[in-house]
């Protein structure tokens, strides 16, 4: 049985314009390989820890780690992610989720 695969990234912006393009490519290719966004720069409150500059964080759900992966080395992800050189910086990772606990 396959986990959900979940990216988790960090976006720290520069040039908003710029970044603008960059959702929008962003965007359409989450939805060609079936993710759907989880969190999108909702606002954030810290509860705990040395926190500092909250970033803007995005969360996107796809069916497996590997659907995951096969969006971020997509063709059309490449392109958007050359739309964003020089407008944010962007940490970001996959994990795997666990299954649902009854």
């Amino acid at each position: 049985m396959s986990h959900k695969g979940y990216l988790i990234a960090e976006a720290k912006i520069r040039d908003v314009a710029a970044y603008e393009i960059y959702k929008g490519l962003a965007q359409a290719a989450i939805a060609q390989y079936g993710g759907q966004y989880k969190v999108r720069g909702g606002t954030a409150e810290i509860l705990e820890g040395k926190w500092t500059n909250v970033p803007r964080l995005i969360i996107v759900e796809f069916e497996s780690v590997e659907q995951a992966k096969r969006f971020y080395n997509s063709a059309e992800y490449q392109e958007a992610r050359k739309a964003r050189e020089g407008a944010a910086e962007l940490n970001m990772l996959v994990v795997a989720g666990v299954d649902n606990l009854v």
